[in-house]
């Protein structure tokens, strides 16, 4: 099977499955902190969604919600979101740079008992971002109309990630191409080094035993 075809496969079924998934879920100890993260090119729509769960049956009894701070930071390490104190929170950003974008949650208040905590997490990407009911009312369609939609934006976006992993396929060639001229260019070097030196130590010895008279 040829590379690109593999990458469709790969492609597809990455895309089915990313939106097959609708939550990621984290039991958060008291005093600690967890992080996920996505490795997401640029120039990419990032909505994402959390909220604190009650701790367990006791805690939604008394009515009380652990709150946590939650930080959110781009491969260079910029602050995209930040809240503290917070139950319930919100954010969206477009990529501006490739690489992983973390999301951290840590407990501010301390749950009763050190029981954790558990958090609800919605991290959509790309073409999961888009508000399709909004869409669909603007553009006045729905029912079949609105899927093909859809699939066209899906097809769209699988386009797109096989040119950008085409690019990307390039670009690690072309690193790779240059890593083996280099490692050729310093192989030489090294050997025509060694061949200098070994030359001068014999022109030195000639030299010291004729010098000497041995020879």
């Amino acid at each position: 099977m040829k590379l690109m075809e593999v990458l469709k496969v790969v492609v597809v079924v990455a895309m089915v499955m990313m939106m097959a998934v609708e939550a990621i879920w984290l039991e958060l100890p008291n005093s600690e902190t967890k992080c996920v993260y996505e490795d997401i090119r640029n120039n990419v729509v990032v909505l994402g969604e959390y909220i604190v769960i009650h701790a367990d049956e006791e805690h939604v009894q008394a009515n009380f919600i652990p709150t946590i701070s939650v930080r959110v930071t781009s491969p260079f390490g910029n602050s995209l979101h930040h809240e503290e104190n917070a139950t319930y929170g919100r954010f969206a950003f477009t990529t501006s740079e490739h690489g992983n974008y973390l999301a951290c949650f840590r407990m501010n208040s301390h749950v009763p008992g050190n029981k954790n905590a558990a958090i609800s997490l919605q991290w959509k990407i790309g073409i999961d971002a888009r508000d399709w009911d909004s869409i669909a009312r603007k553009e006045k369609i729905e029912g079949v109309e609105l899927e093909l939609m859809k699939l066209k934006g899906l097809a769209q976006a699988v386009h797109e990630n096989l040119l950008y992993l085409k690019k990307r396929e390039e670009e690690m060639r072309g690193v790779s191409e240059r890593t083996n001229g280099a490692v050729a260019w310093f192989s030489m070097m090294s050997l025509s080094i060694c061949i200098m030196a070994a030359a001068v130590q014999i022109w030195y010895l000639k030299r010291y035993f004729r010098k000497k008279t041995l020879i």
